[in-house]
């Protein structure tokens, strides 16, 4: 048996490769859209992928399921839980060769057999899939893959639904159904390998650890969330839904665009390199939607192109443009290092922005401010600063952080508005009429808030540096009352 870990760090997801090496057959568990990189890596180890099994319908990417059955014909594994809303509709609407699968249903790929585990919390349809490698004349099970219902030292968030799909009165029995999956997990046999679907950074749990995987007896005795259990049901209800963080704006359309059908993507856009003169065309017509990804925050403050969003290339890329940019049909031209640009191409379509028209490198920028382009500044201040200003009539400060960030301390009046559900904020938060002064704990998600907000009109201030600074000079305010309703 060959077993492949995938790892994209900037959605802190993981895919997996399982092949018989026998047979030359192998399975890929939720992978993303682009493809290209499993074939690639099966057929260096001599396989073809001939199975795809998903473990739920995903809401922070796009799978890759549908690319694969209508490029190569592969036989996919769904769930047949959880009731018609969950019944991944593009593949029991077209012709493709699925196998829906029930609680306890197995299939092969080669000698490994798979065997199906409802396990249902994160999401209704929730399966996760033990393998046993039965052509290595194992009997008893080698690993688990638990897609969203159990991560290393935490446990799939249950309240996606409906702080994310806006499926209203769901959480709580969410959360009472993921505390009735816990003994699928924890009846296995301690020595089982865990292979969950995301690692630290992803909001689809709220403590997730960054060891890629881990065992069975391993989060027996230090998976936080899993502790809570013996506490009883309500204990662990109350527990689970405490602190999970604002999920990112996108989350909805990535859960219907995997029920309903991904788009097909085939090869990967192409943007094209544009000059300084095309730069300016563009900027005229105001045609399409600028990414500015330079990670010099104050050198974009200090002079960017009109109306730019500001999403440096760094970890939380694709977290920055899902939350702020609602249009995923919108042209978008990056501001990129020319080396940079695959990379951010396979991040914006694994979350469906497909529509990259063009590229400027950050040297054809300085040529285009330097030959007179259109430009805009956003003032930026400090911490001592905002010990000022938080006082005056027409100021606003608005905290971008968690809300739980906030909760633990905050700037008093401030407005708490995580960055990740900005869009629906200005709708029903954001005054209108004042000075915003915007901050988060060190810089760079109030980096890409004060973009979005300038970018919406906005009289913006940027606070640059650690909200440190402010404890150490100003009140600070712990109550939650303080947060808009």
């Amino acid at each position: 048996m060959l077993f492949r870990q995938f790892f994209d760090p900037k959605l802190a997801q993981y895919a997996y490769l399982v092949g018989c090496q026998k047979s030359g057959e192998a399975l890929i568990i939720d992978p993303e859209r682009d493809i290209d990189r499993y074939v690639e890596a099966a057929e260096s180890e001599g396989l073809r992928i001939t199975a795809v099994a998903e473990t739920h319908i995903h809401a922070d990417f796009l799978s890759g399921a549908r690319e694969f059955a209508e490029r190569f014909g592969t036989r996919t594994y769904l769930s047949d839980e959880g009731g018609e809303e969950w019944a991944s509709d593009w593949a029991r609407g077209g012709d493709y060769d699925v196998g829906f699968l029930k609680h306890g249903d197995t299939f092969q790929v080669g000698g490994i057999e798979v065997r199906a585990v409802h396990t249902p919390g994160h999401t209704p349809e929730h399966l996760s899939y033990v393998l046993i490698d039965r052509g290595g004349g194992a009997s008893t099970p080698i690993g688990i893959a638990t897609g969203d219902f159990v991560f290393v030292g935490d446990l799939g968030r249950p309240d996606l639904l409906e702080q994310a799909a806006g499926m209203h009165g769901v959480q709580e029995p969410s959360a009472r159904q993921l505390f009735s999956s816990l003994p699928r997990f924890t009846d296995l046999q301690d020595y089982v390998q865990v292979w969950p679907a995301h690692g630290a950074g992803s909001t689809c749990g709220k403590a997730l650890g960054a060891v890629p995987q881990t065992t069975v007896g391993y989060e027996k005795l230090y998976n936080a969330s899993l502790s809570v259990a013996a506490d009883g049901e309500d204990a662990f209800v109350d527990a689970i839904l405490a602190g999970q963080p604002e999920p990112q704006t996108y989350f909805a359309r990535m859960k219907r665009d995997n029920n309903h059908g991904v788009p097909i993507l085939g090869a990967l856009p192409q943007p094209q390199k544009f000059t300084a003169a095309e730069l300016e065309r563009t900027v005229e017509k105001g045609e399409v939607l600028v990414v500015d990804t330079r990670l010099d925050r104050s050198a974009f403050m200090a002079r960017h192109v009109p109306g730019a969003l500001y999403a440096p290339m760094n970890k939380s890329f694709n977290m920055v443009v899902g939350s702020l940019v609602e249009d995923e049909t919108k042209p978008i031209l990056l501001i990129i290092e020319e080396a940079a640009v695959e990379e951010a191409v396979r991040d914006l379509v694994r979350i469906g922005y497909d529509n990259l028209v063009a590229f400027v490198t950050p040297e054809t920028l300085t040529r285009y401010f330097d030959g007179g382009g259109k430009s805009e500044t956003i003032d930026q201040a400090t911490f001592a600063d905002v010990v000022e200003l938080k006082d005056r009539e027409d100021v606003a400060v608005v905290d971008v952080r968690f809300a739980a960030e906030f909760a633990s301390g905050h700037v008093p009046g401030a407005i708490s508005a995580s960055y990740t559900r900005l869009p629906s904020f200005v709708r029903d938060r954001i005054p209108q009429g004042k000075r915003l002064v915007v901050h988060c704990v060190t810089g760079g998600r109030s980096a890409a808030a004060a973009a979005f907000l300038a970018r919406e009109g906005f009289d913006v201030t940027y606070v640059d540096g650690p909200f440190s600074d402010y404890r150490e000079v100003g009140e600070v305010v712990t109550e939650q009352a303080t947060v808009p309703a």
